[in-house]
């Protein structure tokens, strides 16, 4: 069992960390491209970015772009949990990420030059989310929200 203090602690700093992450998220994926302005469309069919970028002779490029987005999802995977015991789940964590990640893309297109909906960036965050939360999430939110065991509970009377 997590003591109380610890948990409260651990709370705030996953708080802090999701304000960081918005931030973080907020500036990797809002920012204008106006030099891309005329280059960029919408890709609205899985798996057609990715092809381009691992058809590429460049893999460094490739790998920035895959391994970038499947970074940018995955502190969903250790926050969700972290904060709520009730979101910390795989199904739950994979639809608000997804959801999440679709709204931000959304924005991207509406709102900022030079950037495009792109449903293989929503995949990939969405995938970095599940694998951090399966590696580590998931045990993570599972001990800090952790029900008391009858025997730790202290006895009335």
């Amino acid at each position: 069992m997590v003591p109380a203090l610890v948990r409260l602690l651990v709370l705030l700093v996953a708080l802090a960390a999701t304000v960081l992450f918005a931030v973080v998220l907020a500036r990797a994926t809002l920012v204008p491209q106006p030099g891309s302005r005329g280059l960029v469309h919408a890709n609205l069919r899985p798996g057609s970015t990715l092809e381009l970028y691992l058809d590429r002779p460049a893999v460094r490029e490739a790998v920035k772009q895959v391994g970038g987005n499947l970074l940018l999802g995955a502190p969903f995977g250790i926050l969700l949990p972290l904060l709520s015991r009730r979101v910390g789940g795989l199904l739950r964590v994979t639809l608000l990420t997804a959801v999440t990640m679709v709204l931000v893309e959304c924005a991207q297109a509406v709102l900022v030059p030079g950037r495009a909906f792109d449903i293989d960036d929503v995949l990939l965050n969405t995938a970095g989310a599940v694998l951090v939360h399966l590696v580590a999430g998931r045990r993570i939110g599972r001990a800090l929200h952790r029900a008391p065991r009858a025997a730790d509970r202290p006895r009335a009377g």
